[in-house]
């Protein structure tokens, strides 16, 4: 189904289902010997979303290989992918904490199980912003489960393209204070006048110090419809219904670091494959992947 200005969605549905596949990457990546990542909340929140297709590829019924109809090597890297940039912004969100950010922000935040997981210091507060079908499952079904938030956890249900920042205020954001952004998997389904509006207010809302950290597919300017089809037939063939061509949107847009660097952040960006190499691991085919990673702190001086 083609995307729309007011379309919504749950947790089986349109963009909110690239949420559980992500979710289900984790949880395959947390039983990796290597231990990459650790999510132990990855596996629990995608069984209770009640898609077969996912509970059999985390139970290792199915081999990822066969289903999508690459190379062992390249089932490997798709696994090692999700690990490294969870860990990517693992590492960042625990990083803008320990130098003392006491907020953070994590935007289109789906099945992010952060706010449970990660071990934040003292007086951490985690807004999860989504919508509300979103967080509402993921609040009972972790509640169900006995799990308690390992920082102060509040969640701001509303649609991004409405008037998050009102929303965010209210539940408690200090705009006077630095805060840790987080857009991770997000940019490509906001139009391009939409995904300059998100970061003009994530500007408007960001005290000097504050940082953020998101990724910039670099192809969404030139996206391979038939490509992206291609990807999503392996998940329609086993009842999966799902056409990512038809998510995400297109076109020429802004990059991420020119267009926060002329509003005053420094940032650094680092190609998937610099991530690979950090962790060990094989990097993939240069056209594997054309993801940039991107950090960095507002500083109010444009570069």
């Amino acid at each position: 189904m083609a995307r729309t200005d007011d379309d919504n969605w749950d947790l089986a549905s349109g963009v909110g289902l690239t949420a559980t596949i992500v979710a289900a990457g984790r949880a395959v990546a947390s039983k990796d010997p290597r231990g990459l990542i650790n999510d132990p909340f990855a596996e629990p929140l995608v069984r209770a979303v009640g898609v077969d297709f996912f509970t059999k590829l985390m139970d290792g019924e199915l081999d990822m290989s066969a289903i999508a109809k690459v190379s062992p090597r390249v089932a490997r890297a798709m696994v090692d992918g999700n690990a490294v940039r969870t860990k990517y912004f693992d590492d960042y969100v625990l990083h803008a904490t320990n130098d003392g950010i006491r907020q953070v922000a994590i935007l289109a935040s789906g099945l992010d199980a952060r706010a449970y997981r990660l071990p934040w210091p003292t007086g951490t507060v985690v807004y999860e912003i989504d919508q509300p079908r979103v967080l509402e499952f993921k609040t009972t079904t972790l509640a169900d489960l006995g799990a308690e938030p390992s920082a102060t956890r509040r969640t701001v249900p509303i649609d991004l393209r409405a008037d998050w920042l009102t929303a965010l205020q209210a539940a408690g954001l200090d705009s006077a204070a630095p805060t840790a952004w987080l857009a991770e998997g997000l940019l490509i389904y906001l139009k391009p006048e939409d995904q300059d509006r998100l970061f003009d207010n994530i500007t408007a809302l960001s005290a000097p110090g504050s940082m953020v950290a998101t990724e910039f597919v670099t192809g969404i300017v030139d996206f391979d419809a038939e490509r992206a089809r291609t990807i999503s037939n392996p998940f329609r063939d086993h009842g999966v219904d799902v056409d990512l061509a038809a998510l995400v949107y297109t076109g020429q847009r802004n990059h991420v670091l020119d267009y926060l660097g002329a509003k005053g952040w420094q940032l650094e960006g680092v190609p998937l494959a610099e991530l690979f190499k950090r962790s060990g691991l094989d990097v993939p085919a240069p056209d594997d992947d054309d993801t940039i990673f991107i950090r960095g702190a507002l500083t109010g001086q444009p570069r």
